[in-house]
């Protein structure tokens, strides 16, 4: 399948926003309204401003069924390695199981190659046991425990 990866612009907003409700986890944290929250429009402003964000969307024959943010991360730890932070990831409903998520994963982490980065991490929720599995048949390893802090 011939895909198209991009960087999102604003007319996109709108089929981002509905991707990432368009879940368990996502129902309840999300506003899927139209047109976009506000604060939808001001992150966006933000991660486009960013040199070390990358928000990308995912085409195909014009259709956009996919979405993933991409954090270029500098740290002093490791010789001041670069890290790459994949986050954000949805695949259209009607797109899921067919490959997708591994072309996607592909194209990130050759990104994040290009980059300059020396690691790639995500994190995942522990209510999502088949994206662990999944991230984990890519290769990626739970070295770590993530832990948030709500504000």
């Amino acid at each position: 399948m011939a895909l198209n990866f991009r960087s999102a612009t604003p007319a996109d907003l709108p089929a981002i926003i509905a991707l990432l409700a368009d879940d368990i986890l996502g129902q309840g944290r999300e506003d899927a309204s139209d047109p976009p929250n506000p604060a939808y429009v001001a992150a966006f402003a933000a991660i486009s401003a960013d040199t070390n964000q990358l928000l990308v969307v995912v085409e195909d024959a014009g259709c956009l069924i996919g979405c993933l943010q991409l954090s270029f991360i500098p740290g002093l730890s490791r010789l001041g390695m670069w890290r790459g932070q994949i986050e954000g990831v949805r695949i259209a409903a009607d797109r899921r199981g067919d490959g997708l998520g591994r072309q996607m994963f592909a194209w990130a982490i050759a990104e994040c190659r290009a980059r300059g980065c020396g690691l790639v991490q995500l994190t995942t929720d522990k209510h999502r046991p088949e994206a662990r599995r999944f991230y984990e048949s890519l290769g990626f390893v739970a070295s770590h425990e993530g832990m948030k802090l709500p504000l």
